[in-house]
C-alpha cells in the first residue's frame, strides 16, 4: 500500500486495521509531511515491530528524478519518472532571496490543447495521484532544505489541467494546506485553470483552497476558440459569471493570466476588451506573461506592445503586471514543459 498521499483519517484507520492505537497514524503523517521523512524504518517515535510490521506492508513511494536543468537564473527544471504506469512529468523550483516557489504539474501531459502551449503537444497521459502531486513539493523542499527561506509558494501550473484531476488535486491540496501537515497558508497556494467552470464552481464550495487564477489569454470568443478550443464548452460569459460567484477574503484577488503573443492577441484594442471583460468582476489582477519560445508558430511580443497593453489596463483601473518567466534557458517557463531535453549541464545527482 502506498501511504504517500494518504490524509490523515486514512493513516489512522490504517493504524487500527493493523492492531495499532489510531494516533500511530498521526505520527506517520506528521512524519511524511512535516518532517518529510520518506524511510518508514528511520520513524523513530514508532514502536520497532510495528515500524517493522509497516514497512513490510506499505511504501512511501517518491518519483524518480531522471534529471535536473539548471537556468542560469537559480530556477532548477525536474524532470521526473512516475513509477506508477510509468510516466514523466515536471516539476520547477524557482529560489528567490525572500521565499522559493514551486510549479507542480497535476497531470502527465494534458488534454485541453491550447495552442500556445508546448505541453499539449503531449496530450493527456494520465492523472497523477495525490501524492504525486504531493511529491513534486516534498522532494525540492528535502534537496534545498539548508537554503530554504521562510516562505514557500506552490503553483499548480505545470502539466495538465488541475480541475479535470479535481479529487486528487484537492485531496494533495488538502495536506499541503494543513497546518498538520505541510503547513503552508492558502494565500501562498495558487491553482490555475483553463477554464473549466464547473470545476470553479466546485472549488468555490471548499471551505479550505488554494487561490484560483484564470488563464485568459484572449480578449474575445472568437479569439479564444482558436487560442484555447475549451472556449468552445465553456465560453467566456460562463467563464466569467463562474469568477464572479467565486468568494473571496478581504485581501484575496482571482488573477487572470494573459499570454501576450506577437501580432496575436497583443493590441490596443485587445487590452481595451480585456479591460471592458473584467470591469465587473469585483477584486482581480492580470498578470501579463510575454510568449516564451518554442517549437510553436507564435512569436514573442515586442517591449512595445507590452508596455502599451499593461499602461492601457492601469488606465482602466485593473491592476496589472508583467511578468517575465525564469527558466527559459531551460525549457522551464510557463508553457514550455514538454518533457524536452535542455542544451546546458545538468545539476549532478542530489542523493
Amino acid at each position: 500500500m502506498e501511504l504517500l498521499g494518504k490524509s490523515r483519517e486514512e493513516l489512522r484507520a490504517l493504524c487500527m486495521e493493523l492492531g495499532e492505537p489510531a494516533y500511530r497514524g498521526d505520527q506517520i503523517y506528521r512524519a511524511l509531511y512535516a518532517e518529510k521523512n520518506f524511510d518508514l524504518a528511520q520513524v523513530s517515535n514508532l514502536p520497532a515491530a510495528f515500524r517493522h510490521k509497516l514497512t513490510e506492508y506499505a511504501t512511501v513511494t517518491l518519483p524518480v528524478v531522471k534529471q535536473r536543468y539548471l537556468s542560469q537564473d537559480g530556477a532548477v527544471r525536474y524532470l521526473l519518472g512516475l513509477r506508477e504506469k510509468p510516466a514523466s512529468v515536471e516539476a520547477v523550483f524557482m529560489p528567490s532571496e525572500n521565499r522559493q516557489t514551486i510549479c507542480i504539474s497535476t497531470q502527465a501531459g494534458c488534454a485541453v490543447d491550447c495552442r500556445f502551449c508546448m505541453t499539449a503537444q503531449l496530450g493527456l497521459i494520465r492523472n497523477l495521484t495525490a501524492g504525486e502531486i504531493l511529491a513534486q513539493v516534498l522532494l525540492p523542499l528535502a534537496e534545498h532544505e539548508e537554503t530554504l527561506t521562510s516562505q514557500t509558494n506552490v503553483v499548480l501550473m505545470g502539466q495538465g489541467e488541475p480541475l479535470l484531476n479535481y479529487d486528487n488535486v484537492m485531496g494533495a491540496m488538502h495536506i499541503l494546506l494543513d497546518q498538520a501537515g505541510i503547513g503552508l497558508a492558502p494565500k501562498h497556494v495558487t491553482l490555475s485553470t483553463s477554464g473549466i467552470v464547473p470545476g470553479i464552481e466546485k472549488l468555490a464550495k471548499e471551505p479550505r483552497r488554494p487561490k484560483l487564477a484564470i488563464s485568459l489569454n484572449a480578449s474575445s470568443d472568437a479569439q479564444r476558440d482558436v487560442l484555447m478550443p475549451i472556449n468552445k464548452k465553456y465560453p467566456l460569459s460562463k467563464l466569467l459569471g463562474a469568477c464572479r460567484g467565486f468568494p473571496r477574503g478581504s485581501r484575496e484577488y482571482i488573477t487572470f493570466e494573459y499570454v501576450l503573443l506577437g501580432g496575436v492577441n497583443d493590441t490596443a484594442e485587445d487590452a481595451r476588451r480585456v479591460a471592458r471583460l473584467l470591469a465587473d468582476l469585483g477584486r482581480v489582477k492580470v498578470n501579463l506573461i510575454p510568449w516564451n519560445p518554442g517549437s510553436l508558430p507564435y512569436r514573442e511580443p515586442t517591449e512595445t506592445s507590452i508596455e502599451t497593453f499593461h499602461k492601457i489596463l492601469l488606465e482602466k483601473d485593473i491592476p496589472a503586471f508583467t511578468r517575465y518567466s525564469r527558466g527559459r534557458d531551460v525549457m522551464a517557463a510557463c508553457g514550455q514543459l514538454a518533457l524536452a531535453d535542455a542544451s546546458n549541464n545538468p545539476l549532478p545527482v542530489i542523493a
